[in-house]
């Protein structure tokens, strides 16, 4: 199954589902609506720009999963009176009610890493990858107040959901001590898609209750239509699958899980960036 892989990661990420007004929610993981508004912004489309040719399917590695912060938002405040809040009746809000107050919910210090593949499993267009790489317009991470840190874009793979679950995980290594079983150490690692996960190749036994290719539950977030005023969206399903990967595939924070992702090979995996020159710096 050839598709594209992304690394998400950035102090700051939001997912929203139902967001509306001055209510901002988000998911525990990427949502499809959004890396195809990520997609659609690399590649320089307007909102208005129909979405039939952006249809992907995204499966979801949960390198961290951070943590949820609560960001308590004013909007409005110190404005004169022509630029104050616009009521429901069109009339301006008086200085006194003029400050709005908003929630919104981000998560904070998470890490993911993602296979964008396509319904039909054939190959991806060339024009995405050179637009991931190149984009035409700056990418965020659900919302623009929150920028990715480090490269999103990590290159093209034939055989995505292999290097999905072989890719170095952006995690530190746990503690542990040896069982004298001589088996390696394990962590739990959820994936998380919109297509039954049984075929992931799993380098260890899953973990639980293996439902792989049942469907967990559904997420509004197939997007429709993205036009200002007439955001549609569908339902979609969600299949989770936790896998015991071995400890080796933790590759730390930052630096170290960059130099995890240069150094891994694969028959099937073609970085976004080739090796530096001998003698250059890295």
């Amino acid at each position: 199954m050839p598709g594209l892989l992304l690394r998400l990661a950035g102090p700051l990420q939001s997912w929203g589902e139902h967001s509306h007004f001055n209510d901002r929610d988000t998911l525990a993981f990427p949502t499809r609506s959004a890396l195809t508004g990520l997609l659609a912004a690399a590649l320089g489309r307007p909102r208005h720009c129909d979405l039939d040719d952006l249809a992907l399917s995204v499966t979801v590695r949960v390198d961290r999963p951070g943590s949820r912060l609560w960001d308590f938002h004013t909007i409005g405040g110190g404005l004169p009176a022509d630029r104050t809040v616009v009521t429901a009746e069109g009339k301006r809000r008086s200085s006194d009610t003029s400050t709005l107050t908003s929630t919104r919910w981000y998560l904070e210090d998470a890490a993911f890493t993602v296979a964008l593949t396509l319904p039909d499993d054939s190959e991806p267009p060339t024009a995405w990858a050179d637009a991931l790489q190149s984009p035409r317009w700056p990418l965020y991470l659900g919302r623009r107040a929150c920028p990715p840190a480090g490269p999103l874009f990590l290159g093209r793979s034939a055989d995505a959901f292999h290097d999905l679950v072989h890719l170095p995980l952006a995690l530190p290594a746990p503690r542990t001590s040896d069982n004298g079983d001589g088996d390696e150490p394990t962590v739990p690692v959820l994936f998380l898609s919109d297509r039954p996960l049984s075929e992931l190749p799993a380098p260890a036994s899953p973990l639980g209750n293996d439902d792989a290719g049942r469907e967990h539950s559904t997420v509004l977030d197939d997007p429709v239509d993205f036009a200002s005023r007439h955001r549609r969206y569908r339902a979609r399903p969600l299949y989770r699958r936790t896998l015991a990967l071995p400890v080796s595939h933790c590759a730390g924070y930052g630096a170290g899980q960059l130099t995890g992702l240069a150094a891994y090979t694969s028959p099937t995996y073609a970085p976004a960036v080739g090796p530096a020159p001998e003698g250059s710096v890295q």
